[in-house]
């Protein structure tokens, strides 16, 4: 009895992979999402943060960034060697049960669940937030919907499940917590929280 609700939540999974993989799908996001998702196209993004707190807070912004390092690592580490090797589900793209899957990015050889892209992401905006989002409205809503689209691409080009990403987010999520929490207890915030 205790497999049905499981069963269901699998098919549930499924089904919203198919709707959002193959169903939703146009040539915008087909040409855009491959792009948007690969970690390379946000290096200038990632530099300007480095560049903006050190030019802002100068040595004190060196904890901020060491981190902001260490909240990625760890949400990257715990995803891909704490998580995925135990879980061991199979990416979408690798699994030959689903009837259809498009796969707009080479599709890697390693387990889905969770999604270190949303694991990730995740942390590092929700990380962000707690510092310097928390001063200004709009960088908020970016860094929230900068993670989100990072997440929803890692479905829509077929490498991994809705629930993949979901439980990344809550990953990344509740890391980025923990270092905010480790981050003001130390006494080297820059930034007021």
């Amino acid at each position: 009895m205790a497999l049905i609700p499981l069963i269901s939540l699998v098919e549930l999974d499924q089904s919203l992979f198919h709707l959002l993989n193959a169903e939703w799908t146009n040539v915008l996001f087909d040409t855009i999402l491959p792009i948007w998702r690969n970690k390379y196209f946000w290096l200038p993004i990632y530099l300007f943060i480095i560049s903006f707190t050190i030019f802002n807070y100068g040595k004190k912004a060196y904890w901020f960034l060491i981190f902001l390092i260490a909240t990625a690592g760890t949400a990257d580490l715990i995803s891909s060697e704490g998580i995925k090797k135990n879980v061991k589900r199979l990416r979408p793209c690798n699994d030959t049960e689903l009837v259809e899957v498009r796969t707009l990015v080479r599709c890697g050889s390693g387990y889905s669940f969770t999604s270190n892209h949303a694991a990730n992401h995740f942390a590092v905006s929700f990380f962000l937030l707690g510092t310097l989002g928390l001063r200004r409205h709009k960088v908020r809503w970016a860094l929230i919907v900068w993670a989100l689209s990072i997440a929803y691409a890692q479905v829509y080009v077929g490498v991994h499940y809705p629930i993949d990403v979901i439980s990344g987010a809550i990953l990344g999520i509740l890391i980025a917590k923990l270092f905010l929490w480790l981050y003001n207890a130390s006494g080297k915030s820059v930034f007021r929280v």
